[in-house]
């Protein structure tokens, strides 16, 4: 089970890409600290009826530097035994503290990095973000590598028109780095409509992507680095680009998969919170996990949604998968 929880809507850097751009006029709300405390319980329970590990994973906003996360952090680890990961723009990896925390506790770290030097900084409005992202992280590895633990270390590419051609140099670059994955979104419309039209992928870049992702992922693989994204993914991101839509008649919702945002409603996913998203205060902590799929599932039966009917949810695709070399 993947719990996404998005802890805050505040965050530090001024995307242009991102709704929550920090020069954005528009409320901000965090997430209830106690009730994600209360939670871990239901949580663990989950975990050990079905014998399945459970990781959650905070999102933002930037969720690093959100102050109640260090401690529910240890709280879920330590207590309950779950699996905690989190998604990160670096900034806060210059911290000393930050990084023995996150080698203490964390299974998985996903950092954001777009494009190489200027332009990454220029994207997110930080001069000078890529030069300090790469001594961190620097740092970071050498202390997993001193103390023979700590997480997964993974980066996350979002790919758009302005930055496409950087795609395979920019691979090469952040292996040197550590990072022991690299995955890709390409950029969304919901956030920022008015930047989406000139910077979304083309279909012609699309079909690069596809022709591309072999041999860039055989040549990674060399040098340790998994280069993620399935088959399926690939066309859902073609797809995308040519305006096709990909309908999903059924998701299996919440029977692997949960998300959860700051105002502490659980969901399918995140495309269908204002719709079907189920406050955690109308759940049972107890046996709240045991019976969702089955609610979320007669949910959408009675009322589907748009979002459905042209499916972005990037974990029903596979995401985080690899596919074969050959593409198929």
């Amino acid at each position: 089970m993947i719990v996404v929880w998005r802890v805050t809507e505040h965050c530090n850097l001024s995307c242009p890409f991102c709704g929550y751009d920090r020069s954005l006029a528009r409320p901000r709300r965090d997430a209830d600290p106690q009730q994600i405390h209360a939670w871990g319980a239901a949580l663990a329970a989950h975990q050990a009826a079905t014998g399945k590990p459970v990781l959650v994973s905070w999102l933002g906003g930037e969720p690093l530097l959100w102050p109640p996360l260090g401690e529910l952090t240890e709280y879920y680890r330590g207590h309950y035994g779950l699996r905690v990961s989190t998604t990160t723009n670096g900034t806060p990896l210059q911290s000393s503290a930050l990084r023995r925390h996150l080698l203490e506790h964390y299974a998985e770290l996903t950092v954001s990095i777009d494009a190489l030097g200027p332009r990454h900084d220029q994207l997110r409005g930080c001069p000078g973000l890529f030069e300090k992202l790469r001594r961190n992280i620097a740092l970071l590895v050498a202390a997993k590598a001193a103390q023979g633990r700590g997480p997964k270390l993974r980066v996350n590419l979002i790919l758009m028109r302005s930055t496409f051609d950087e795609l395979e140099p920019l691979a090469h670059e952040l292996a040197t780095w550590g990072f022991e994955e690299i995955c890709f979104n390409q950029l969304g419309g919901n956030d920022r409509p008015e930047f989406y039209p000139e910077n979304r992928l083309t279909p012609e870049q699309a079909d690069r992507l596809v022709a591309v992702v072999p041999a860039l992922r055989a040549a990674l693989a060399e040098r340790g680095v998994g280069l993620l994204g399935s088959s399926a993914y690939l066309r859902r991101l073609s797809a995308t680009a040519r305006n096709e839509r990909l309908a999903i008649a059924d998701c299996h919702p919440g029977e692997t998969f949960l998300f959860i945002d700051e105002r502490g409603r659980a969901s399918p996913c995140s495309f269908t919170s204002e719709t079907h998203g189920i406050p955690l205060a109308a759940l049972a902590p107890g046996d709240a996990l045991t019976d969702l799929s089955r609610v979320f599932t007669r949910a959408l039966q009675g009322r589907r949604v748009s979002a459905c009917d042209d499916c972005q949810s990037t974990h029903v695709f596979s995401k985080f998968e690899p596919s074969p070399v050959n593409g198929r």
